[in-house]
């Protein structure tokens, strides 16, 4: 078996269900190229008898069936060719009466694959594994059914908060997200023998997140530059093309969700539903709250809350690394790049890349608010993580304020952060410092609140002590910290 990265703590879930006395209905969902395949195969392929049929995107029944057949034939038939079944009905049938006389301590592992695709319409798929789940396969007691998907809200809809037939018969869900910058250094290190500083491993992250796959394809002999690129700005660069490919393969609706994400993205401090319905020109409704859903489920997007708002004036930012990365800069410059161009080296060097980088650092933080909330020692403290921006109101004398994360703490206190991507050490000048000060006072003032505050510095390379930083600033969170 090869070595599996990080994912602690769904082995420890996958432990526990090779472990149990009972039969097991677990499913793993999460967006494409996230590793669900590669986990499980890996995980449980060598644990017993292992069956694993993979859907096909728009396949049709038959060849779904097909796909079966073969499967099934390399299981249990590998010098047989066998027919394949009519419909999942007699597929089921053949699993169930080939297992059913398997030795009870032998664990019995069937892993279907991208059910989504699986299921196509008016096969009777779900009715089928609901109706062989209830009548045989729950009452084996060393079954483990696995079930996987990268159509998240197919998942949701149709398993996990399912109304019918299969409510209630999943006995474990995972959510399988991608890796954390801790998880994307393991990878590097042990699986392509990269080493890398945290400053670049950052900059990795934020032009392609922690998909494995997108990390996969790096290339040790090259720098961070050279293999960015490579696979965004060559004209057969994996992440140059993915983006369409990857919403094709997700959505039914891939063209509005396209549009949606699209218009997202122009907000960096997020957008609120009537904004949005407005710039796509579309009503409230359930289709529109459907994608919204698809779209947040799948990680293209997060629900926020402003600090001081109530539940229904939530806002939407995109949360995806890569997202957020090509329609800044890969999509503008598809095919205008000259071939062998060394535009990546040129442009991780400008102006706008370190404007960029700023925001891009704020999405990670946000990731990994574990690891801030860890190290400022706040934990037994419950936070409500959230942001907040104060508009200067016209005509009026007021100033505006923006606060990159806020953690709205149970002992009275508010912890705002300040978030500042820096190749240096980052230094607290006069005009910064009174910045931060109007920043503060303006909060306290326009939210009425009486918390205690503390000013937290989360910076790439550590803060340099000066009689600024010793007035100002409470706690400093640095780039080493979120690993």
């Amino acid at each position: 078996m090869r070595k599996l990265v990080g994912r602690e703590n769904e082995i420890k879930i996958f432990d526990r269900i090779l472990s149990s006395r009972k039969a097991e209905f677990i499913t793993v969902y999460g967006r494409r190229r996230i590793g669900k395949t590669y986990l499980v195969s890996e995980y449980f392929s060598n644990k017993g008898l292992y069956f694993e049929c993979t859907g096909i995107k728009d396949g049709k029944m038959r060849d779904q069936l097909m796909n079966f057949s073969e499967a099934f034939q390399q299981t249990f038939y590998p010098k047989l060719t066998l027919a394949a079944p009519k419909n999942w009905r007699q597929a089921f049938e053949l699993l169930t009466n080939q297992i059913k006389d398997i030795p009870k301590d032998t664990k019995i592992i069937l892993f279907f694959d991208e059910l989504p695709w699986l299921a196509t319409r008016r096969s009777k798929l779900l009715q089928e594994l609901d109706y062989f789940w209830n009548k045989y396969w729950s009452r084996m007691d060393n079954v483990k059914l696995i079930v996987c998907g990268s159509a998240a809200s197919w998942i949701l809809d149709n398993l996990i908060n399912a109304k019918g037939g299969l409510h209630n018969r999943i006995t474990e869900a995972i959510q399988l997200n991608p890796f954390t910058l801790g998880e994307t250094k393991i990878y590097l290190e042990t699986i392509l023998n990269m080493k890398l500083n945290a400053l670049q491993i950052l900059d990795l992250y934020m032009v392609m997140g922690g998909v494995p796959f997108y990390l996969g394809k790096l290339k040790k002999n090259k720098s961070v530059a050279q293999n960015i690129n490579e696979l965004c700005f060559s004209q057969d660069g994996m992440l140059n093309s993915e983006f369409s490919r990857l919403f094709k393969s997700l959505f039914d609706a891939y063209e509005l969700n396209l549009r949606i994400v699209k218009a997202i993205a122009k907000f960096r401090y997020g957008i609120s539903l009537a904004q949005l319905l407005k710039k796509i020109g579309k009503t409230a409704g359930g289709r529109f709250t459907d994608r919204l859903r698809e779209l947040e489920a799948a990680g293209f997007i997060e629900k926020i809350l402003p600090y001081g708002r109530k539940q229904r004036d939530h806002y939407y930012r995109i949360s995806d690394e890569y997202t957020m990365f090509y329609l800044n800069w890969i999509e503008g410059v598809i095919g205008k790049i000259p071939a062998d161009s060394n535009y990546w080296m040129d442009m991780s060097k400008s102006p706008a890349w370190n404007s960029w980088s700023g925001y891009a650092f704020e999405i990670v933080c946000h990731k990994h608010i574990n690891k801030i909330i860890s190290t400022l020692d706040i934990k037994g403290a419950g936070c409500l993580v959230s942001g907040w921006r104060h508009i200067t109101n016209v005509g009026k004398d007021n100033q505006g304020a923006q606060i990159d994360l806020l953690l709205d703490r149970t002992d009275d206190a508010i912890s705002i952060c300040e978030i500042k991507y820096s190749i240096k050490e980052f230094s607290i000048d006069k005009p910064y410092a009174q910045k931060l000060l109007t920043k503060m006072s303006v909060f306290q003032n326009e939210t009425g609140t009486n918390k205690q505050l503390f000013l937290v510095l989360i910076t790439t390379s550590g803060l340099k002590r000066n009689i600024w930083s010793e007035d100002l600033v409470n706690e400093v969170v640095k780039l080493e910290d979120l690993f």
